[in-house]
């Protein structure tokens, strides 16, 4: 068996990684941490915002985390009932509206079969078929009843919001950076990225999409202007038994880690809760289903993805397509969707 989770965080490796080149004498802010199981850095430019940046994320860390017994999240899976914050309660509801949009592949509730996996604890397991079955029948979004700063669950459900806790947060800092004095800032939050501003050189961002099979470098890069872009990927979390590879990105439908061909997504959004949502939908729904999902539902939002396969096939959104390229020495068959 082997263990990738080292703690509850570690040198961890960032699925996204930005570049950012100042102009000579310009001199960023700059911050690293470790929050929401991750290691997150912090680089803006043009105003003093960082301490405020950090203190946002590590208040919805500590409202939004699942294994804290002091968060809300924790609370409400505890007590079944709970009054919430305005952010706990803000991001409930989107997530919700997604779970529906996204026809349950993405789905809140799927946090007790996360839990049997032992995904949370490193503790890792494979539950046998009849178990399996029982903790799909209890993954269900609507089950959950949320109304203005209240959530309710019923007794075998409970709720995560790892899947969309960094995206919220990048979406609530592009909000202060707004309110600054800040010109350019790079987020990096673990896997979800936050770019606002411009950079000092003028130029668009360049962003490097990680190799799942080698995370240290990267298979292409993408050049873009102010947005949120999130990845998932197998290789973030994963434990191998007999020769086989079960990953943390579960199938709301089956309780099962995904396995359906898929290596990498990466969306790119105005929405940084969208974004981590789709991200992993997309993953779990594999190929043909997320360019059908594409083609008849979220095109017309105007966000856009990159799929790699385990057959070496980059499948690339046309609204990306000319802004992306292949790293050298990769031979991928790039694919516009």
């Amino acid at each position: 068996m082997k263990k990738t989770v080292k703690g509850v965080i570690c040198a961890v490796m960032l699925l996204i990684t930005v570049i950012l080149s100042a102009c000579s004498g310009m001199k960023p802010e700059t911050a690293s941490f470790e929050a929401m199981d991750t290691l997150m850095s912090l680089t803006v430019y043009g105003g003093e915002v960082s301490s405020q940046l950090k203190s946002e994320i590590n208040k919805l860390d500590s409202l939004l985390d699942a294994t804290d017994e002091d968060s809300e999240i924790y609370r409400i899976n505890r007590d079944k009932s709970a009054e919430i914050s305005s952010d706990t309660d803000r991001l409930i509801g989107k997530a919700l509206a997604l779970c529906g949009r996204l026809d349950g592949y993405f789905d809140i509730t799927v946090y007790p079969a996360v839990l049997e996996w032992g995904f949370t604890t490193g503790k890792y397991d494979i539950p046998d078929k009849a178990a399996l079955k029982k903790l799909a029948e209890k993954i269900d979004y609507s089950r959950v009843e949320h109304s203005e700063g209240h959530v309710t669950v019923p007794d075998g459900t409970m709720i995560d919001l790892g899947a969309v806790a960094k995206g919220y947060a990048a979406e609530r800092c592009l909000e202060i950076l707004r309110d600054s004095k800040a010109t350019a800032a790079v987020l990096n939050l673990g896997g979800t990225i936050a770019l606002y501003g411009e950079k000092p050189d003028k130029t668009p961002f360049k962003v490097g999409i990680a190799d799942p099979e080698n995370p240290a470098g990267y298979f292409g890069y993408l050049s873009c202007g102010e947005g949120i872009i999130s990845t998932s990927g197998g290789y973030e979390r994963y434990f191998e038994r007999d020769g086989k590879r079960y990953i943390h990105i579960l199938d709301p439908k089956t309780a099962e880690p995904a396995d359906n061909g898929i290596l990498s997504v990466t969306v790119i959004s105005d929405d940084g809760t969208a974004a981590d949502a789709l991200s992993t939908a997309l993953f779990v729904m594999g190929l043909d289903k997320a360019l059908d999902h594409y083609k008849n539902g979220f095109k017309s939002d105007g966000r856009d993805f990159i799929i790699l396969t385990d057959s070496g096939e980059l499948y690339v959104t046309e609204g990306i397509y000319d802004d992306f390229t292949l790293a050298e020495g990769y031979d991928y068959k790039v694919i516009k969707v």
